[in-house]
């Protein structure tokens, strides 16, 4: 069963992202040097309240309060690059790790390049966190969403996890934090 692709655009701090959704699956989130980005599919829909949860927790995310996402995914890619994208999902927020140390954990020791190339070719950018992989001497190396904003993801996460408040409770965004959606039409 095929779904129609709806799509979202939502201002942050790293620039504007294009979310892109299939059924009640996330299948990408592009930064604005993206094509796609720059020129959506006509055969897209924007479908702002659909991907609204998308587009809460990143706003969550980059608010300091969020450190993990609660979406379902549906990345399209070979079996290998998608094994990458799996181990991607667990590097804890806040730490980094080689390509190399990803290779190895996939089995495949001699692999880093194909490591970096399918990080490279991750469609679900932020959320499947392939700018929390640094090269071996500890370098920002390459990023598709441009070093300057791996820069500020990655010391976004350095800043620390939420804290909870006195009622164990974490804290939520308050209406002047809150990204603003458009209306759906």
């Amino acid at each position: 069963m095929t779904h129609a692709t709806v799509f979202s655009i939502v201002p942050t701090p790293v620039g504007p992202l294009t979310l892109v959704g299939e059924g009640e699956a996330l299948v990408g989130l592009y930064f604005d040097n993206a094509a796609v980005s720059a020129s959506p599919p006509s055969e897209w829909t924007r479908d702002d309240r659909r991907l609204r949860p998308a587009a809460q927790q990143l706003a969550e995310y980059f608010a300091g309060l969020r450190t993990t996402f609660d979406l379902p995914l549906a990345p399209r890619g070979t079996a290998f690059r998608r094994a990458v994208w799996d181990e991607l999902l667990r590097i804890p927020y806040g730490e980094t790790t080689t390509y190399g140390a990803l290779a190895r954990k996939l089995g495949k020791p001699a692999a880093q390049r194909a490591v970096g190339g399918a990080n490279h070719h991750n469609p679900i950018s932020i959320i499947i966190p392939c700018h929390r992989v640094i090269g071996a001497d500890g370098s920002l190396t390459g990023y598709g969403g441009l070093v300057s904003r791996k820069r500020v993801l990655l010391d976004l996460e350095a800043r620390g996890a939420p804290t909870r408040s006195r009622d164990g409770r974490t804290p939520r965004l308050d209406g002047a934090a809150q990204l603003v959606l458009p209306e759906p039409p």
